[in-house]
């Protein structure tokens, strides 16, 4: 009686070079190459996003600053007398400290002589570099003005 020896036991290749059936397969180095490459494109796709998200988050966390509410303050007024007006955003009176880095500049100028006055409003940072942050004019008619410079009172000269 002939016993039959294998050397490699399950999984051995039989003929022909072939993995046997119970044999593990490996992955070529093409292969964990090509997925490293999908992972970090991946990844890279995953940080762009975030970082995008993270500017938007700290772009609304910024107040929006317009003129509307120093003009809204001499539309609620019954008289305008001729001049330049400047003042800080952050007066408690007007909008409050999270708008203490932005100052105002109105300028009011009678237009007409029946008492209609344009009022121009520029905010700028207060930074010291007075960047143009919004501009905004309106025309306001107040009866109950005293004369500007148009009536023959003592408004701003040179108009």
């Amino acid at each position: 009686m002939k016993t039959r020896i294998s050397h490699g036991g399950a999984g051995a290749p039989t003929g022909g070079g072939r993995p046997g059936p119970g044999a593990r397969r490996a992955f070529s180095l093409l292969e964990v190459m090509i997925a490293i490459g999908i992972f970090f494109v991946a990844s890279c796709a995953i940080l762009d996003l975030i970082s995008s998200s993270l500017n938007n988050v700290r772009r609304l966390q910024r107040p929006s600053v317009d003129a509307g509410p120093v003009l809204a303050r001499y539309a609620a007024t019954n008289r305008l007398v001729e001049g330049v007006y400047t003042g800080n955003l952050g007066d408690p009176e007007l909008l409050g400290k999270d708008y203490r880095d932005f100052n105002y500049l109105v300028e009011v100028d009678e237009i007409a002589s029946n008492r209609l006055f344009i009022v121009k409003c520029a905010i700028t940072t207060a930074n010291g570099k007075h960047e143009l942050v919004s501009a905004m004019n309106s025309v306001f008619y107040k009866p109950q003005s005293p004369p500007g410079s148009l009536d023959g009172g003592p408004g701003m000269k040179g108009h």
